[in-house]
């Protein structure tokens, strides 16, 4: 038998190996972020996606003890890098850029995720979607555009950033609601079709603003048309929206951060008070408006929501247009 001397030692023993067992997963677990998160850019680099990651992971470095590291995942309209995301460790340090494209591609049978297979943050801008020509371009107004349409159906091409974009579904309501017929072009993101424009390969491209703001600004683009409820400021400001055309029609879109499903509830909590904080950054915002990309901050509980009526409403437009991935 062992005397009471060596029995407490024993106990005291066993006690401190279970604490170092137990400690450092604990101060790991409590540490979180301890090294750079990577930021999933699910399209081309230089897109309006891709730009506000950029501002958001620069502005980030305030609120966040670690960087937040940007990535260029593109294909198949977002897909590719939400594909990487959903099979990722839930730790917390593989994030991505979740767009409006998430409740449209999936009806298209362009990929079988959605946004159920991941868990939304919060969003972090709204968008309307618009349709812009270079600024040499003979369409002066949207009706010029349309007239030319309606001439030789399907000649005039429309860049977007991939089937099942915003702007591709936009250009594709825009046919529905007028009657004309045009030839669709698809990308690898926003901003490979906007270089095409410019390079006079498309006659013109369906985008969001953010997207074509630089040249915009520099005189080298000229938007036709917001599809929005109401007009948009920033230099647009005498841009009209296709509704005061007499085309009732408005199609806008969104950016969220997104996390694998089932991260662990301390980290989505650390995550959402950090870029709640970051959004309000003083030079993020100005980076935001500079580029005319629409200020849209929704927490969880209201952007899930949101996420859901986007779903419904595009699996309708889909079906009822037939569009095919």
């Amino acid at each position: 038998m062992h005397s009471p001397l060596r029995r407490r030692a024993l106990c005291e023993t066993l006690a401190a190996l279970v604490a170092g067992a137990v400690l450092p997963a604990a101060a790991q677990s409590g540490a979180y972020p301890n090294r750079p998160i990577e930021l999933i850019v699910p399209f081309a680099a230089g897109g309006g996606t891709d730009v506000l990651a950029r501002a958001l992971a620069e502005a980030a470095r305030k609120h966040l003890p670690q960087n937040l590291i940007v990535v260029n995942k593109a294909g198949a309209s977002g897909g590719v890098g939400w594909a990487e995301l959903v099979n990722a460790k839930p730790d917390g340090y593989k994030l991505a850029i979740i767009t409006v494209e998430l409740t449209m591609i999936p009806h298209m049978g362009l990929t079988k995720i959605t946004a159920d297979d991941l868990t939304p943050i919060a969003r972090l801008n709204a968008d309307p979607a618009a349709l812009a020509v270079r600024a040499d371009a003979p369409y002066q107004t949207i009706e010029d555009f349309l007239a030319a349409a309606r001439k030789t159906a399907g000649s005039l091409r429309v860049g977007n950033a991939g089937p099942g974009s915003l702007g591709h579904l936009a250009a594709a309501a825009l046919e529905d609601k007028t009657g004309v017929r045009l030839n669709h072009v698809p990308y690898r993101g926003a901003n490979p079709a906007v270089l095409d424009l410019l390079g006079g390969h498309i006659e013109a491209v369906a985008v969001t603003p953010v997207e074509v703001a630089t040249y915009v600004a520099a005189g080298k683009i000229r938007p036709l048309a917001v599809i929005a409820d109401q007009r948009i400021q920033a230099g647009w400001e005498n841009v009209p929206t296709l509704k005061e055309r007499k085309i009732d029609l408005s199609i806008g879109g969104w950016r969220g951060l997104a996390a694998p499903k089932n991260t662990p509830p301390e980290v989505l909590a650390m995550l959402r008070t950090a870029i709640a904080k970051t959004l309000q950054d003083p030079a993020l915002r100005e980076t935001m408006a500079k580029q005319n990309m629409g200020e849209g901050y929704l927490d969880e509980p209201a952007f899930k929501a949101l996420i859901a009526r986007n779903n419904a409403t595009f699996k309708q437009l889909i079906t009822r247009l037939d569009i095919k991935g």
